[in-house]
């Protein structure tokens, strides 16, 4: 059967792609499901011990299921007992589990509870496997993942089946036996309490026991809604629930969230059974009228647990809600109407307030809101439908009335407020609460408002939610009430529906006393009470009542939620006036809780307009508390404080320090930050904002470790605002020259820490800030003090504290902040020292900092903490070389390479797709690792991938499956690929550390000897499966067609390198190169005889030449065919509605710049090395020149400005595209470079191996050159291909000159040198006429050209005759005699008339395309660079060897270019410097250009001689400077003993090839044409 992680990565890669599933996934997850039908029927039901079984355990000799058989040792046999008692298991089902951990693991030298505790890891995660499978199934089916129509179809009749199966019953009998302490459930009293997980961690057995029930309590959830739920299940989860419930004294997170499934699972069975319409899922409870009574006993019981009773009153609720939908009218068998069932329900229900029991011990409390977010959003959605039921409902609205009228009767209509923020008055308010909180109606508006919280998307189109809002908003006597009720809308105003709906209901007369007139004008009552009373009196002011004050903060939320969401052109008109907002601010009797609202509301409207911003900016400096920035506090005496006034600083340190509530200090900072964040205009690079700093400085973040607080959640609300100002600083400014050299005159000047070292005019807050991080002072401490709540005080309180979410925020923010203090610090270090360090020097100053920093890789509840937590890893191995031994020192080595491991095993098993690689943690991982290769050992990548840092890295035996480490997670996903759409960018990345760490000279050997070994030849299979598939379509997923792209570069790469550096003595990697031959060059397995042995394999004679046409199918060849494809288009184009805009905008002067952001440009480097767009750049460059425009073109008008929006938008969706097109490209040009490294690494160094070898040469020979020429082959690749085709022809030369003799050359004969192996005529006339196609394609360069020539250089040598024309026949004659030992004859004419048919066949290709030939390569021999010139006479002197008409001379001598040749050698200039580069380069020209000369002299004769004769070329000559240095210089060189022989080497000479010219003249011509012109030398 298949293992269940199997089965799990089968439904996670099927079900959670961000692709549909193909047909052939989904017939896979089908046929696996069935194959584990019978496992989830009996779900975690395994056989227990067996005596007979045991038995053969003791004898040592066990036969396995698969009925092979095995010897165990005493030590195997004791481990397997202990297994059998702790997991009552089966004991051959124990020595299986053995086995499966030894091949996962690695068990040999472990200790033997070592091995136990991997055993018992290894069970609990199959188990886990099958129940996240299960989950993920319902999951699946339940929330409607848009899945296929089809394949829904099928996993819904699968689940349902086994539900009707059994499976629901045993969900719920699972939950108990879990829950009891034996060996099937929490464990025994002598079994083993912990255990070592998929990472070699130690945990706790009982937690993943615990982990179970809750994955299984959410099964049944989910159950109850794919098949309806029957009464004796029903019953049986009541009965769970209330054992649970009594279980949970002294129970964590875990142990309340399952009691929370069970509640829920009860209460959505009972809803969805009430409310169901479905034909196929009809009611199954509400027909069994026994079931009816039989539940209705149960809920009422008497005797229930105290404990118990919440719950059990909150499930009667739901009970009697069940009968209202279903048995309304109806009357049981002993006679009693249902309808007095509902009533004594609700009436129990309301006077047991189970709303409020609801809020305070279900859903506010974190177990709840820490629960899995699907279940969450189902919890919620249910509390919705079970709420809607309620309020819909006739006699629930009749209890609805009543209860709000007994709560306007029981509470106070009216209250004052002596001193709001006093201490004093704690007891009265919390009085005051505890009545408030005792009134059902109160209680019912406060959870309506709790789950429309959480979900808004339930507000849309609830008619009846509506309904009750208009009802609840009636009539209020006590502002307790309408508080609640304000709150209640608040809520409903999270979406935009809701905003435009209660607007409109405020702003009406729908409800008589309460709307947005209300709010205002009671703020200007207040107000104008205030300014009269200053009038008057001069000092006291009148009491803010309390019920106005809480009454306005509940308005003011309503208000902020209003703005908030509301659809951004209709709220500019809804609140034209908001100066009344900021009347009240700076008034000391006003509540700071009621500031603190009034702060809320108005930050809301920044972002309405640009316009009203700055109109608060106005309205805060006019009404808000002044900001009087001093000296803290602390340490200064009281003569030294100067007059006191009412300021901020006041009211935080006063007014709410003696509270110990900081409401109005965290809306303003909220406030500021807010404001702060919209400023475009940096170039004072925050001086004006000092004040604003200094205050947050000093006197909040400061001294908040030291304060004291009522609420926690306020401190961490006040340290998340302290940093966002911190992070906002450090992002937005940036530090100029100017400034450093301030800080380092002020510097000189003052040493004393405990005073600022400048004025506060002079003081610039980024600065002043890294002073402090630099230093190691507050901000810095504060920090770390945050930081080292560690990762597991975090989790405790994330998971079990109300407050967690705003201290994770703080630590987020936290690294953030260090991380840029880092971006910055250096540049700043150079400067400052010795007064302030970088901060990494202040952070090794105590080695717990750094340990802390680093460890939050593994907290996994924020990716956004892991990444950051990485990039300080990475800053930080950048710049400390002791790094690692300073994590081994202190013993937090191991913990964070298996929390890395775990990391980046998490981003496997996931199924999200990142859009960018920067997003993406486990990138960011294996780009950590791929940078810290190269460093010095023993360096991170050392550490985290296990290699040997105590010792010697190059020594090191991997042992993969014997350490969790990232190096056994990377081969593990790179031996399954699963995922490709979310996982490859890791398997891409993968790929490429595993190539940088074979080419590392220190790890490289101990990564080939692991790679090389049987467990990690997948790679090979990958050539077929990988390498050489078809590639994903560009218009359906242009980033996994990059990534595989990439994928395939790298592993070509790979296999390319141990092709090069395998050490064919070591078996291993004698048998993986042999492999690799076979696959890349080998048609299929039938050939692969024709891999050889190690001993070079001899030529054979061959009387018959090679084919032309190739019968080989080679991989090779396939992974070719792959790269061929025309590149994306990635030219500076744009559209013609943009065109303009672009000109005006000057666009392509943007993007022309190569300067990166960090300079100012546009452009990045990614994490390929690839440079692209920044679009945030960009578009910030785009409106900086539009604002430009601006005041040229006049102010512009709405439909302007929504033009150039929408014209930068297109621009930005072309500067996407071009990214893209930009990657492609370049991925396939690295596996082109990948693909050409391969081939020219095996066909240089192990193509003995092989037989058929020209035939393997030519076949690559020729796919290339066809590439080249192709209209889709780009010059880049054309140029790779060219070096490859170069390669191929260099070794066919070899092979058709290789000793036929053997290894001893004495056997040599000529009849063997005559019939060596070479290409047919037919496959050379092929070869000649693609590289002439290549040679003439319309995009080229000289690069590529210098290539071709070579190319077409070393074809001509290759076709050269192997006999010489000038030797007598008879005298060959002769010699293939004496070869031939009395032999056959050997027809001489044959081979005589094979050579001149391939002349012949060589000249009319070339006579054919002589025009466009001539035209490139003249061009090149006279524009072109000096090598190119050089290699292009060459390859005219070539022309010229096989011309048998005289063509090419009447070519040349009509371009004029044998002329223009002799005016280049008779103007050659001289040159003091012989030695000199560019001397050397213009003499090989002119040495190539007189070689022609001679050539034509030579091939044509007394003709050629006579037409050079007649252009001069004697007086050419005679003027020709360099002649006359050489020979003058080759005297002086003679008499010299100074010049060595190396530099008289490195000299062209010139010399001799003008005496051969003339020598070939002289003989040609008679020696009068010539006489009287030889007098020259």
């Amino acid at each position: 059967m298949v293992s269940p992680k199997l089965l799990l990565s089968t439904v996670e890669s099927t079900l959670l792609s961000s692709s549909s599933a193909t047909s052939l996934q989904r017939l896979e997850l089908m046929h696996t499901l069935r194959s584990f039908s019978s496992a989830l029927q009996s779900l975690l039901s395994y056989p227990g011990p067996k005596a007979s079984d045991r038995a053969h355990v003791l004898s040592k000799e066990v036969r396995l299921p698969d009925a092979s058989i095995i010897t165990l040792d005493g030590q195997d046999v004791q481990i397997v007992i202990k297994l059998s008692d702790d997991l009552n298991l089966n004991e051959i089902d124990s020595v299986v589990l053995l086995v499966s951990a030894h091949q996962e693991w690695g068990l040999f030298g472990r200790e033997p509870l070592e091995i136990l505790r991997l055993a018992e890891g290894l069970w609990y995660t199959e188990r886990r496997a099958l129940l996240t499978s299960l989950y993920t199934l319902m999951r699946a089916v339940v929330l409607d993942q848009g899945l296929d129509t089809d394949l829904a179809s099928d996993i819904l009749q699968y689940l349902e089946d086994l539900l009707k199966s059994g499976l629901r019953q045993r969900l719920i009998n699972l939950l108990k036996e879990l829950n009891r302490e034996d060996p099937s459930g929490l464990g025994g009293p002598q079994a083993e309490h912990y255990i070592l997980d998929s990472r070699g961690a130690l945990v706790e057995r009982k937690a993943v026991v615990l982990r179970e029930r809750l994955t299984i309590s959410h099964c049944l959830v989910l159950s109850v809604l794919i098949l309806r739920i029957n009464p004796k299940d029903a019953k049986d989860i009541f009965v769970a629930l209330k054992d649970s419930i009594v279980d949970l004294n002294g129970g964590g997170t875990v142990t309340l969230q399952t009691s929370y499934s069970l509640f829920f699972g009860l209460v959505i069975s009972l809803t969805s059974d009430a409310l169901s319409t479905v034909r196929d899922k009809v009611s199954a409870l509400s027909i069994d009228d026994s079931f009816r009574h039989e539940f209705q006993d149960l809920v009422v019981a008497p005797g229930i647990d105290p404990s118990v009773g919440g719950f059990v009153d909150s499930i009667r609720f739901a009970w009697a809600v069940y009968l209202m939908i279903t048995v309304e009218g109806k009357y049981t068998s002993s006679g009693v109407s249902s309808v007095a069932n509902i009533c004594s329900c609700l009436e129990h229900a309301c006077m047991k307030n189970v709303f409020q029991f609801s809020l305070d011990k279900i859903v506010q409390t974190p177990a709840y809101q820490n629960d899995d977010e699907d279940m969450i959003y189902m919890y919620n959605a249910y509390l919705h439908k079970l709420m809607m039921c309620f309020l819909s409902h006739p006699i629930a609205r009749d209890k609805v009335k009543e209860m709000k009228e007994k709560a306007m009767s029981a509470l106070s209509p009216y209250s004052i407020g002596r001193s709001h923020d006093l201490r004093s008055d704690e007891n009265l308010n919390l009085q005051q609460d505890i009545q408030t909180e005792s009134e059902p109606f109160i209680s019912l508006l406060e959870l309506v408002s709790e789950i429309y919280q959480k979900e808004p998307d339930l507000i849309v189109g609830n008619e009846v939610l509506w309904t009750f809002v208009n009802f609840a908003g009636e009539g209020h006597t006590s502002f307790q009430t309408l508080v609640a009720f304000l709150r209640m809308l608040s809520t409903l105003g999270s979406n935009e529906e809701g905003a435009i709906r209660i607007f409109q209901l405020l702003q009406g007369k729908a409800l008589h006393s309460i709307g947005w007139n209300t709010l205002f004008d009671c703020l200007s009552v207040y107000e104008q009470k205030f300014k009269q009373s200053l009038q008057s009196t001069g000092t006291v002011l009148p009491e803010f009542q309390e019920g106005d004050a809480k009454a306005l903060v509940a308005y003011l939320g309503v208000l902020q939620k209003v703005v908030e969401n509301g659809n951004p052109v209709e709220r500019t008109k809804w609140f034209p006036d908001i100066e009344p907002l900021f009347k009240l601010l700076g008034y000391e009797n006003v509540p700071t809780y009621l500031k603190g609202a009034l702060r809320n509301a108005i930050s809301a409207f920044i972002e309405v307009s640009p316009v009203l911003k700055d109109t608060i900016w106005n309205y805060l400096e006019q009404y808000d508390l002044p900001l009087v920035v001093g000296p803290p506090l602390v340490g200064y005496s009281s003569q030294q404080v100067p007059t006191q006034v009412y300021d901020m600083r006041y009211e935080l340190n006063e007014v709410e320090a003696r509270s110990e509530r900081y409401p109005s200090t965290i809306s303003f900072l909220n406030l500021l930050n807010a404001l702060i964040a919209k400023e475009r205009d940096v170039s004072d690079r925050g001086r004006r904002f000092v004040g604003i700093f200094r205050f947050v400085y000093d006197h909040v973040f400061g001294p908040f470790p030291q304060q004291a607080y009522a609420d926690p959640m306020e401190k961490w609300q006040l340290v998340v605002a302290c940093l966002r100002h911190f992070q906002m600083i450090l992002n937005i400014y940036d530090i100029v020259d100017e400034d450093i050299e301030n800080v380092v005159e002020q510097s000189s000047q003052f040493h004393n820490v405990g005073q600022p070292l400048s004025s506060l005019e002079t003081q610039i807050p980024v600065i002043e800030l890294m002073k402090d991080f630099m230093s190691g002072r507050m901000v810095f401490r504060n920090i770390m003090s945050i930081v080292s709540h560690g990762v597991n005080g975090l989790l405790t309180d994330r998971t079990g504290q109300i407050y967690g979410h705003f201290l994770e925020e703080a630590v987020r923010i936290s690294l953030e902040i260090i991380v840029l203090v880092f971006a910055k610090d250096l540049r700043l270090a150079d400067y400052w020292r010795p007064f302030y360090q970088p901060l990494d020097a202040i952070l090794s100053q105590d080695r717990n900092q750094i340990v802390a920093l680093l460890e939050y890789v593994r907290y996994d509840f924020c990716p956004e903490i892991q990444k950051w937590s990485i990039k300080i890893m990475g800053i930080l191995s950048s710049r400390m070389a002791g790094l690692v031994p300073l994590l081994l020192e202190s013993n937090a080595s191991n913990n964070l390479i298996e929390d890395y491991a775990a990391c980046l095993e998490m981003r496997a098993e996931e199924c999200l797709v990142t859009d960018t690689l920067s997003d993406d943690i486990g990138v960011m991982i294996l780009q950590l690792l791929i940078d810290n290769i190269s460093r010095p050992a023993p360096n991170l990548a050392h550490l985290l991938l296990k290699y040997d840092v105590d010792t010697s890295v190059d020594r090191t035996v991997l042992q993969p499956k014997y350490h969790y480490s990232c190096l056994r997670v990377i081969l593990d996903i790179l031996e399954r690929l699963q995922k490709p759409d979310a996982n490859a960018l890791l398997h891409e990345f993968g790929f490429q550390l595993l190539y940088e760490l074979c080419l590392d000279p220190l790890t490289g050997r101990p990564t080939m000897d692991l790679l090389c070994g049987k467990k990690y030849q997948f790679f090979l299979k990958y050539l077929g499966t990988l390498a050489a598939a078809p590639l994903p379509k560009r218009n359906v997923n242009q980033a996994l067609r990059i990534s595989d792209l990439q994928q395939r570069a790298w592993l070509l790469k790979l296999l390319a390198l141990e092709m090069h550096m395998g050490d064919d003595s070591i078996p291993t990697h004698r048998e993986l190169c042999l492999s690799l031959l076979n696959h890349l060059f080998i048609r299929d397995t039938r050939d692969s005889d024709a891999v050889g042995s190690l001993l070079p394999i001899t030529s054979q004679r061959h009387t018959e030449n090679v084919v032309s046409t190739s019968n080989f199918n080679s991989k090779v060849l396939e992974i070719l065919d792959v790269i061929q494809f025309r590149s994306p288009d990635t030219a500076l184009q744009f559209s013609q509605s943009i065109s303009k805009l672009s000109r005006d905008m000057k666009v392509e002067d943007i993007l022309g710049s190569p300067a990166t952001t960090e300079n100012g440009g546009v452009y990045y480097y990614s994490e390929r090395g690839d440079r692209l767009i920044d679009l945030a750049a960009f578009r910030d460059k785009l409106w900086q020149m539009c604002n430009n425009l601006s005041p040229q073109q006049g102010s512009l008008g709405e439909d302007k400005l929504a033009e150039i929006k929408e014209s930068i938008q297109q621009l930005l969706r072309w500067g996407w595209k071009y990214n893209k097109n930009l990657e492609e490209q370049a991925a396939q040009l690295h596996m082109l470079i990948g693909w050409s490294q391969i081939v020219e690494v095996s066909i240089s160094r192990r193509l003995l191996f092989l037989e058929y070898r020209s035939q393997i040469l030519f076949d690559i020979l020729d796919a290339s050159l066809s590439s080249s020429a192709s209209p889709d082959c780009s010059v880049k690749m054309a140029v790779i291909l060219s070096q490859v085709a170069l390669t191929c022809m260099a070794k066919l030369r070899d092979e058709r000159f290789l000793s036929p003799g053997g290894d001893s050359a004495d056997n040599i004969t000529y009849l063997d040198i005559i019939s060596v192996t070479h290409l047919s005529n037919g496959a050379c006339h092929s070869i000649l006429l693609k590289l002439i196609m290549a040679i003439l394609r319309p995009e080229s360069s000289e690069l590529l050209r210098k290539r071709q020539y070579s190319l077409l250089l070393s074809y001509f040598q290759y076709c050269r005759s192997l006999l010489n024309p000038d030797v007598p026949v008879s005298i060959l004659y002769s010699l293939l005699a004496e070869g031939q030992d009395g032999g056959e004859d050997v027809d001489m004419q044959k081979i005589d008339n094979d050579q001149t048919e391939l002349d012949q066949t060589n000249f009319c290709v070339l006579k054919r395309e002589a025009k466009a030939l001539l035209d490139v390569v003249t061009k090149d021999a006279m524009h072109g660079s000096e090598v190119g010139k050089a290699i292009s006479f060459y390859v005219l002197d070539t022309f010229i060897t096989v011309d048998q008409e005289h063509f090419f001379l009447t070519q040349l001598q009509s371009r004029g270019f044998l002329r223009a040749s002799l005016s280049y050698i008779g103007s050659f200039p001289g040159q003091e410097n012989l030695l000199s580069v560019d001397y050397s380069h213009r003499s090989h020209t002119l040495e190539a250009k007189l070689a022609l000369l001679l050539r034509v002299g030579h091939n044509y004769k007394k003709q050629g001689s006579q037409v050079l004769l007649s252009m001069g070329i004697l007086e050419h000559l005679t003027s020709c400077k360099a002649l006359n240095m050489q020979v003058k210089a080759g005297f002086r060189w003679a008499d010299s003993s100074k010049v060595g022989p190396a530099e008289k080497y490195k000299q062209p000479i010139v010399t001799l090839p003008v005496l051969r010219l003339v020598s070939c003249l002289t003989s040609l011509v008679d020696t009068s044409d010539f006489l009287e012109h030889y007098f020259f030398l």
